[in-house]
């Protein structure tokens, strides 16, 4: 039972991870909002800009680690194939 519950956890595809990644974009907009609100001028602007960026990054890692795992399934394919 707690390993059907585990893979509800798991991204196994490029859409379910673009899913989650526009989630994050729209939190951090809306982080950076405030931030924009609570710290007028160049300030609140770097920090909206920070708070963008770091969803960038974690999404070029999300897709990244999923393009690994694909290639690290097909490579065990091959290898027990032989």
């Amino acid at each position: 039972m707690l390993g059907k519950i585990k893979r509800l956890f798991v991204i196994k595809t490029r859409i379910e991870a673009f899913v989650i990644i526009y989630a994050l974009a729209l939190g951090s907009c809306m982080r950076g909002i405030v931030y924009l609100h609570d710290y007028p001028g160049f300030g609140g602007k770097l920090l909206f800009l920070a708070t963008t960026g770091a969803v960038f990054l974690g999404g070029a890692k999300i897709l990244d680690c999923l393009r690994l795992e694909r290639e690290v399934a097909e490579l065990r394919g091959n290898s027990a194939a032989r």
